[in-house]
């Protein structure tokens, strides 16, 4: 987040898990391996495809879109941040366009967890975030750890409202005979 409001404190900021960068990098390693696996079977020299600088060139260029791609999933994974203020909640996104979504933390009503088991094993959720006045819920996808990021929100909603754990009444003299005889 490039600003904070006066007297704003940051809480969290994220990106999505790792694991969409992972999950993004399937196709080109895919490509990679059967790119390889024909440079030594079918392109070689004892296969009837060989050509000299065919196995060179398609090996520069699968390696050349296999770059490619990781630098745009990674531009791409950059580009969404998910923010937690003490006062709301930001979603930036966008490379060359930029959309922010910016939940004011008092206008919370609802926060749903949801995980995979995956999700579980590798520790990311998806939150979603339901605001009065909204449309519907606003879903924060691949979210490290989802159960501290609701937590965080519900605790700093009950504080903006006022609410918070209430003070224990203070105690009161009770009498040594309460029976008064």
């Amino acid at each position: 987040m490039s600003k904070l409001l006066p007297g704003e404190n940051l809480v969290l900021k994220d990106h999505p898990h790792w694991i969409t960068l992972i999950k993004s990098l399937i196709v080109p390693v895919v490509l990679l391996i059967v790119v390889a696996v024909a440079d030594f079977t079918i392109l070689g020299p004892d296969y009837g495809f060989y050509t000299p600088n065919l196995r060179k060139v398609l090996s520069v260029l699968v390696i050349a879109i296999a770059v490619v791609w990781f630098v745009v999933v990674w531009i791409r994974w950059q580009s969404i941040t998910y923010t937690l203020t003490d006062q709301r909640i930001k979603i930036e996104s966008g490379v060359f366009g930029r959309q922010e979504k910016v939940i004011p933390i008092d206008r919370v009503q609802d926060c749903t967890t949801k995980q995979s088991v995956i999700g579980r094993i590798f520790g990311y959720g998806r939150v979603e975030v339901d605001a009065a006045g909204a449309q519907g819920a606003e879903i924060l996808d691949h979210l490290p750890k989802p159960g501290d990021f609701r937590d965080q929100v519900f605790t700093l909603s009950e504080k903006r409202r006022g609410g918070g754990t209430p003070a224990a009444p203070p105690p009161t003299a009770v009498p040594a005979n309460p029976s008064g005889l």
